[in-house]
């Protein structure tokens, strides 16, 4: 079924996975104060110690070699190794730490992907007003450039930033990630921009400095379920699909990806309910001016995190200025499918492929890392984890499917799986994912 030069790998995120908060001169991040607040955590816990991999690191390593893996996907501390956010304070611990981890997969024949921002934000910077600060693209391009330089002669798959989409609302809009931010139709929209642009400008920094003697590649992690309309032949619910695709998806992949310019029907729904709201100001959803680094074609593929799908229903939107008001749409889980250990997370195979000959259709048929996928589980686990087994192999078929479909070639997909680590808010779970690159 795989073939030749199938790659297969294991990813983790720093925060998650890595304890030691205050270890060797680590700065605070972000999630390290909003999980000191009650009651913003499930049961408040926090990843202060999670798995301890900052200590135990050679017990993972041992792990990654008897599962025979050749990939590892791993995030950056940047309050680890930049403990004020700015390269004017480095943290040679941090640096020690990483190099460590990088010389170890390198030497075992495992191929480092490295994830420069995975939500851990230094809390200094947040201080400074974080990613709704003008002054965070420039902050994040510098300490772009010190990874490359630093860690840049043995990477050669970078990911600048995961889940922008997360990140902007449910960090800046819903207030249930970190930084905690309830500022509903506005701040998202500005933290994505800021994020978009943080991107730009460490992609550009690459390309220019790095690339020729590095020969690396570099990318965002965008998350994205696959949606479709509850009424397949209702035109309002078939508007309000392609409406919820160009706020997910299309937010952050279609100024990357097609225009360098955020979808128009994204900005008409914004444009619209702001007039019908009677709201005073500018769109609040940023331009892109000619003065800021270029987005368009700042990918060398595209890097995709599936989970899930979702049907979609017109309406349902709220009266007031929102990014749930600009959608005015309704996402209804089909009573059909399977629910993981958390409640949102239904377990949608072919939602994969659905979303994968999207993205081909949509954004001129680029090279696709599936980044992150998985099923989610709570509890003690099962050592005859039927469940997850039978996960993996319905997931894994998807995309085989859809090289009958399509024509595409299939040259490597990594098997992505985490350690147990803390996840958002709900709870403690074990999180399993892969990614697959595709030639389109």
């Amino acid at each position: 079924m795989f073939p030749r030069g199938f790659a297969w790998g294991a990813a983790t995120a720093a925060y998650q996975i890595e304890g030691g908060w205050q270890a060797d001169g680590k700065g605070a991040s972000i999630w390290d104060t909003f999980c000191q607040e009650p009651g913003r955590v499930f049961r408040d816990q926090s990843a202060s110690v999670s798995c301890n991999s900052y200590e135990l690191w050679e017990e993972d390593l041992q792990c990654i070699q008897q599962l025979g893996l050749t990939h590892y996907r791993l995030s950056l501390s940047w309050p680890r190794l930049l403990p004020d956010g700015t390269t004017q304070n480095v943290n040679q611990k941090g640096v020690q730490y990483y190099n460590k981890v990088i010389d170890d997969l390198c030497a075992c024949g495992i191929s480092p992907m490295v994830t420069l921002y995975h939500f851990d934000l230094p809390q200094a910077l947040q201080d400074q007003g974080g990613w709704k600060s003008p002054a965070i693209a420039a902050t994040f391009g510098s300490y772009a450039r010190f990874c490359f330089q630093t860690f840049g002669d043995r990477v050669k798959l970078w990911i600048t930033i995961n889940e922008p989409y997360i990140c902007s609302k449910l960090g800046h809009e819903d207030g249930i990630h970190a930084p905690g931010l309830q500022e509903p139709g506005t701040t998202a929209y500005l933290v994505g921009h800021n994020m978009l642009q943080a991107h730009a400008m460490a992609w550009h920094s690459y390309n220019t400095l790095y690339r020729a003697e590095q020969g690396g590649m570099i990318s965002l992690a965008i998350n994205s379920d696959w949606l479709e309309p509850l009424r397949p032949g209702c035109t309002e619910d078939i508007a309000a699909t392609e409406r919820c695709l160009a706020f997910t998806l299309g937010w952050f992949a279609w100024p990357v990806f097609v225009t360098g310019d955020y979808p128009e029907i994204m900005r008409r729904a914004i444009d619209a309910q702001s007039k019908k709201q009677a709201y005073d100001g500018d769109s609040r959803l940023p331009t892109f001016s000619k003065e800021e680094p270029a987005v368009l074609g700042t990918a060398d593929f595209f890097a995709l995190n599936y989970y899930t799908s979702r049907k979609i229903r017109a309406g349902c939107g709220t009266g007031g200025i929102s990014m749930k008001g600009d959608q005015d749409v309704e996402e209804v889980l089909d009573p059909s499918w399977p629910i993981s250990g958390v409640s949102w997370l239904a377990v949608v195979p072919c939602g994969l492929r659905n979303l994968l000959r999207y993205i081909k259709n949509t954004f001129n048929s680029p090279v696709v890392y599936i980044t992150e996928n998985g099923f989610a589980q709570v509890g003690k686990l099962q050592m005859e984890d039927v469940q997850r087994s039978e996960f993996y192999r319905d997931t894994i078929q998807e995309p085989y499917k859809r090289i009958g479909l399509m024509c595409v070639d299939i040259l490597r997909g990594p098997y992505w799986t985490t350690l147990s680590g803390l996840t958002a808010t709900a709870s403690v779970l074990d999180c399993s994912m892969w990614t697959l690159q595709i030639r389109n």
